[in-house]
């Protein structure tokens, strides 16, 4: 499963702290927060499939804005 998500995530410790979490409670083979691009997209690689709502409701919860990017 691969995600990939719009953010508000502005900073390297907000990016690494993200990171951080997402790796700590989901099985994940990559994680990454492009802070460059205009949409700030992260990108979830899981072995698993995880519920795109499940890390979106994550990234909420830590008090960034998450939506699926099309």
């Amino acid at each position: 499963m691969m995600g990939i998500f719009r953010t508000n995530i502005n900073t390297v410790q907000e990016k690494n702290n993200v990171i951080n979490a997402i790796a700590a409670n989901f099985t994940v083979n990559a994680c990454s927060v492009d802070i460059e691009d205009c949409d700030k997209v992260l990108r979830v690689v899981s072995p698993q499939q995880l519920a795109e709502q499940s890390i979106i409701e994550f990234v909420t919860e830590l008090g960034f804005s998450c939506d699926i990017l099309d």
